[in-house]
């Protein structure tokens, strides 16, 4: 008897440190929300600047940790942005350089080394990879593919598909809390809420139809772009003008019985939907709208509903933000709220994303983090999509892995005033996917504080070059100007460094001679 007390006393003393290590390393790492939008400009929010709209739930989480100024991607494009987060890499070591693919979950993904690390982990909404996530993830429920954004289905990680009835983001949302309400609360989570907002084709939730009807938005100073001197711009189709379809983008005539978008309505869903839409196709057949008229016609109606979906993502986020409130798990989780690259609303006369230009390359990215980052804190530095991976992994006090090419920013979350961090004054930008869709040709470049220098190739052989300090619209390609060619040459062995930096072999064989 006294043999077996001794036993347990000694056991007691053994496993009791342990036990207690695991518990208190438990309670130093926070949860982790990651709120990741579809197609959602940062000049969209109310945080970067926006006058004419309100997102007052995405501003708080700025508002109450840092907002990043220069948030950069890698590849601007839906997929592709999603293997980055995953990897931490670059499209040509993670294997998915275009859309529609089949990513491979068999490599290191950093939630996996979460779950390490004894996190709960889980991705909810949309995920579009074509492949399921059962390597990092204990729980999924994703939209299969671009997902819809009436009446959706979701795959869960029993492999079962099942159809809602709802609006997809609201879908998502109670989804996530469901999680979040039974999830194992001994360990720390980390979740993304994986939103199709705001992707084409902008179907607002019935609510939020005709929100923004009342205004009337301005131009951007570059909309009529004539793309002097840039042959691929000149050569893309993705403009407002001749791209965007009147009945799938618009809604104008729409046919409920042969769109996809909208055959799975509900009859109620669908009578609110047409008695809003029928009156805009009534005013546009009204107005025989031809030339510069009808392109700005469609602009605002474009705006209008983009802006409206815009405004159901917003709420759907203010009601995961009052979740963590009245549960209490905000004190200790991290929510962080980024888009999968930027977008085009109207400047160059384009939507959606794909160009090294400024509104694709910069996206939304936001963290509030409670006793750790500052309330109102702005980060002017260069961050790239590749460094939000090592900084997950960093707030989670997990290590990083070697083989992931971004570096951990949680240092410049938690500076104090006046410290100078070192840090990159450049990013290194590569897009893959042609011809089709938009026939946006593939290119790779440089940007640095002023310049912005870009190779086109693939059909052509062309070089843009950008003084973003002289000329922020990027209408004006200087690469031929003279007396540029010293910062061209300073450029180009910049660009080529970065290059070797990243291991991207395609291009350095492409930079050989130029």
């Amino acid at each position: 008897m006294k043999r077996n007390i001794k036993k347990i006393f000694f056991a007691l003393l053994f496993f009791f440190p342990i036990i207690l290590h695991a518990q208190i390393n438990n309670n130093n790492r926070p949860n982790i929300i990651m709120i990741f939008s579809d197609d959602h400009a940062y000049q969209a929010t109310s945080a970067y600047g926006n006058k004419l709209i309100s997102t007052p739930n995405i501003d708080r989480i700025a508002s109450e940790g840092a907002l990043l100024t220069n948030n950069f991607v890698t590849n601007s494009i839906c997929g592709p942005s999603r293997a980055t987060l995953l990897t931490g890499k670059y499209s040509h070591l993670n294997g998915y350089k275009f859309n529609e693919r089949k990513f491979d979950f068999n490599q290191q993904v950093f939630p996996a080394v979460l779950q390490q690390n004894n996190y709960q982990t889980a991705w909810i909404g949309k995920l579009h990879l074509g492949n399921l996530p059962y390597n990092g993830f204990n729980y999924f429920n994703v939209l299969p593919g671009q997902g819809v954004y009436y009446n959706p289905d979701f795959i869960n990680n029993k492999n079962d598909t099942v159809r809602y009835n709802g609006y997809v983001t609201d879908l998502i949302t109670s989804f996530s809390i469901d999680w979040l309400n039974s999830r194992d609360t001994s360990k720390p989570f980390f979740l993304v809420v994986g939103e199709k907002a705001t992707h084409r084709e902008w179907l607002p939730s019935l609510e939020d139809l005709g929100a923004y009807d009342s205004i009337d938005f301005p131009l951007p100073a570059n909309f009529y772009d004539n793309y002097d001197n840039r042959l691929a711009a000149k050569d893309q189709d993705m403009t407002i003008d001749k791209t965007m379809q009147l009945e799938n983008d618009l809604k104008v005539h729409i046919d409920y019985s042969k769109n996809h978008i909208y055959n799975r309505f509900t009859p109620e869903q669908k009578q609110i939907f047409s008695n809003y839409y029928d009156k805009i196709s009534k005013e546009f057949d009204e107005k025989k709208l031809i030339g510069k008229n009808l392109v700005r016609w469609k602009y605002e109606r474009y705006l209008k509903d983009y802006y409206a979906t815009a405004k159901s993502l917003d709420r759907n986020i203010g009601k995961i933000l009052d979740y963590l409130d009245k549960t209490g798990l905000s004190k200790n989780t991290v929510v962080i709220y980024a888009s999968d690259q930027g977008f085009y609303l109207g400047e160059h006369g384009w939507f959606d994303k794909r160009f090294m230009y400024e509104e694709s390359l910069r996206s939304a990215f936001m963290i509030r983090y409670p006793g750790v980052i500052k309330p109102k804190t702005v980060i002017p530095q260069f961050v790239s999509n590749i460094d939000w991976a090592p900084t997950l992994l960093d707030i989670a006090h997990a290590q990083i892995p070697a083989a992931i090419q971004g570096i951990s920013f949680l240092k410049l979350l938690k500076k104090k005033k006046d410290v100078v961090i070192p840090w990159r004054n450049q990013v290194y930008y590569h897009y893959y996917e042609y011809p089709q869709p938009h026939h946006v040709h593939p290119h790779f470049g440089i940007r640095t504080e002023k310049y912005k220098l870009i190779y086109f190739y693939e059909g052509m052989s062309s070089w843009e070059l950008y003084d973003l300090s002289k000329d922020p619209h990027e209408v004006h390609n200087v690469y031929h100007v003279k007396g540029n060619e010293k910062i061209i040459a300073d450029l180009k062995n910049k660009l080529k460094k970065l290059i070797i930096q990243y291991k991207d072999d395609e291009a350095l064989k492409m930079m050989e001679g130029k």
